[in-house]
């Protein structure tokens, strides 16, 4: 399913697998880093519209929080699923491969890399280790 989402007068076309920021329920904290897995609408007229999202996890966010070998836009991948409303996105973003990253001509606030996938419960890595 595809998402039309309607942000200041912007319309955005969310596709299953891109990447979004999310409103933090803290004005303070800068929005969360999700991956679109699927998209429900419910209530009369497909009104009620949720995303069902992969969470990306910051370093400090982590069991063991923020490493010197960490970069300053690095997300990791998690196991933490959710389904949230539409309305708590604030736009699209790109989540990079380290690779890709460092090949960009400019970076934009928009843009961040993974390197590792996250799991959550145990705060465990896939990769557990890689060159720095």
């Amino acid at each position: 399913m595809l998402l039309l989402h309607l942000i200041d007068s912007l319309i955005l076309f969310l596709p299953a697998g891109d990447c979004v920021l999310m409103r933090a329920y803290d004005a303070s904290k800068p929005p969360y880093v999700a991956r679109v897995e699927a998209i429900e609408a419910a209530g009369s007229r497909g009104t009620n519209v949720r995303v069902r999202v992969r969470w990306y996890y910051r370093p400090e966010e982590s069991i063991g929080g923020r490493r010197p070998f960490h970069g300053s836009k690095e997300v990791f991948l998690s196991d933490h699923y959710d389904v949230q409303s539409a309305d708590t996105i604030e736009g699209k973003c790109n989540v990079h491969s380290f690779r890709t990253y460092t090949k960009l001509d400019s970076v934009n606030a928009e843009d961040f890399f993974c390197r590792f996938e996250y799991k959550s419960a145990t705060g465990s890595f896939v990769p557990d280790r890689i060159a720095v």
